[in-house]
């Protein structure tokens, strides 16, 4: 009797969203150093303190409110990683898009 390739269990969707987020910080870290963008003292101290949350945690926020339920970073922090991949990439910084809430009502 032949035995087949052993079952694959489904992925760690956890384990997944944690690699993922380390491996875009460190990306970011490296992508600032071999531009040779200085980083500001708090943009360095956030990949540090976020990269060791997510290693620690498995994921850099505790309010669930704050992001996705399977992400490790919250939507906050990844908009801040994004605007220092552009910055290490010589990009403009683009301004955080905000919705336009319900206008007042005019009391005449």
């Amino acid at each position: 009797m032949k035995r087949g390739a052993p079952k694959r269990s489904a992925p760690d969707r956890r384990a997944q969203a944690k690699r993922a987020a380390l491996n875009a910080l460190k990306r970011a870290r490296r992508a600032a150093e071999q531009a040779g963008v200085k980083l500001s003292d708090w943009e360095g101290e956030f990949l540090g303190s976020v990269a060791e949350r997510v290693s620690t945690y498995g994921r850099a926020f505790a309010d669930p409110e704050k992001g996705a339920p399977g992400a490790a970073l919250s939507s906050l922090q990844g908009v801040k990683l994004k605007e220092i991949v552009a910055k290490a990439k010589g990009k403009p910084r683009a301004a955080l898009k905000r919705r336009a809430g319900p206008k007042p009502e005019r009391l005449d």
